[in-house]
């Protein structure tokens, strides 16, 4: 099945281009915010829309917590069936944790409470769940006694995220994406989904979906249209409700955008309410505007990227419109593009095994080893990363990306080094390096650090 959503302009939706146009130059200047793509939406049609290359529309995106937010709707959807009760406490889900579990705080945490990251623990328990049962991060969790009364008192806890996919999991004897997949993805059209599963095979939950921006969107979109999509109910107008308004105060976090309470798996904003994940990815809904945004990126500064969406496209909704600049936006978003590496020409690169310099920062990964391979006749040179018993390789872009599964390679000449950019475009991120040739060593630095533990984890599962 293949839902997509109509195509329009701007003026047609009444959405000022020029307010567009305005966010993508604040974007470009913000010094900390690289968009890979932007969906905008109003009345369910497509004002604007654009993939930065080598990001394109087909290509799924790692969507850290937001997938948190696909994580709450399979639960919304088990609480229709009746399978999850909201009101039951966590540990009732895990008969086999009950001898385990004797502190009363801790066999108090309802669903609800772990639905509005409100499970009474003050900060967040992941490391130290994960410290007190390697295997089972729930038992791990529910071992670790809340600082506060459950309900009381909000922290980003990811074990409760975990513990709600595991719930899942439970009551439907299946995996998330299984449950999901009849249920919400396939009537929203939503073709390519792959999730990160830990040691038991269990979904994240909290984390590790990849998805394209139009699945954003149309989540988005369905909370929008109050759990009907088509004509057809697929999530409770009660469910949607409860998701979308706030449960508990956060007041402790330093951005406007992240003070302003918490929902089921749904951060409230100064303006509507929103999804989001590490280094900006943002499933924006505006209810009062009827107005979805979905965006993939690059950024370290993610109230930036919401600052200039207040600033800039919140003005340009019914504001005049101009059918010229409607044009001229078209074709920013449709030539939008990732800068390639700069430097002098690449030219030929001979074969060669680079060692991880001497004093290079380890960093993110546990690869220690870089080829350089050629290619017979015109082809061009092979880029290899050797992280244990895992290779991934890609062609080498001289002074362009070359795209090779989901590596894209730009490369040129840094003096007497090489300068090469992959960017794991199923994911935010981008890993530099330096070659230096004449030492046969490499030094590698990540645009941003990861959050996932091997290269193998850098692409779609």
């Amino acid at each position: 099945m293949t839902t997509t959503f109509p195509l329009s302009t701007p003026s047609a939706l009444g959405i000022a281009a020029g307010g567009v146009t305005a966010f993508l130059d604040a974007l470009d200047a913000a010094p900390d915010v690289e968009p890979h793509s932007l969906l905008l939406l109003r009345h369910g049609r497509v004002a604007a829309q654009g993939w930065w290359a080598p990001y394109e529309p087909e290509r799924v995106h790692l969507l850290y917590s937001l997938s948190k937010s696909f994580t709450a709707a399979a639960v919304g959807l088990a609480v229709e069936e009746g399978l999850i009760d909201l009101d039951a406490p966590v540990v009732s889900y895990f008969p086999e944790f009950e001898a385990d579990i004797t502190d009363e705080r801790s066999r108090r945490i309802l669903v609800r409470h772990v639905l509005a990251m409100a499970s009474g623990h003050a900060d967040e328990t992941i490391e130290r769940a994960q410290a007190l049962d390697p295997e089972n991060l729930v038992r791990g969790f529910l071992l670790l006694r809340p600082d506060e009364e459950p309900g009381t008192v909000f922290a980003y806890n990811q074990p409760c995220t975990y513990s709600l996919g595991a719930i899942v999991r439970k009551v439907t004897g299946g995996s998330l994406l299984d449950y999901l997949r009849p249920r919400l993805l396939d009537p929203l059209g939503i073709e390519q989904a792959a999730w990160v599963t830990d040691a038991s095979g269990g979904e994240l939950g909290y984390s590790g979906l990849h998805a394209t921006t139009e699945s954003i969107a149309k989540l988005g979109q369905l909370y929008l249209q109050r759990g009907v999509w088509e004509g057809e109910r697929i999530l409770t107008e009660a469910w949607v409700e409860e998701a979308t308004r706030k449960h508990i105060d956060n007041p402790q976090w330093e951005n406007p955008d992240w003070q302003q309470g918490y929902g089921f798996q749904f951060w409230m904003a100064r303006h509507g309410f929103r999804g989001d994940g590490a280094y900006g990815q943002f499933c924006v809904v505006l209810p009062e505007h009827d107005v979805v945004l979905a965006i993939t990126s690059q950024s370290i500064d993610m109230q930036a990227v919401l600052d200039a969406a207040w600033e800039h496209l919140l003005p340009a909704i019914d504001a005049p419109t101009d059918a010229d600049a409607d044009d001229a936006l078209a074709r920013r978003l449709a030539s939008a593009a990732l800068s390639p590496v700069e430097g002098e020409p690449l030219g030929d690169l001979d074969a060669q095994t680079f060692a991880k310099a001497s004093g290079a920062p380890v960093g993110f990964a546990t690869f220690r080893e870089v080829r350089v391979e050629r290619g017979s006749g015109d082809a061009p040179a092979t880029l290899v990363l050797v992280d244990g018993d895992d290779v991934l390789e890609a062609e080498i872009g001289a002074g362009a990306w070359s795209v090779t599964g989901p590596l894209a390679v730009s490369a040129a000449r840094a003096g007497t080094s090489v300068a090469i950019d992959v960017a794991f475009i199923e994911t935010p991120h981008r890993l530099h390096l330096l070659l230096d040739p004449a030492a046969s060593t490499f030094e590698p630095r990540w645009e941003t650090e990861p959050l996932h533990a091997t290269l193998h984890d850098l692409r779609k599962p």
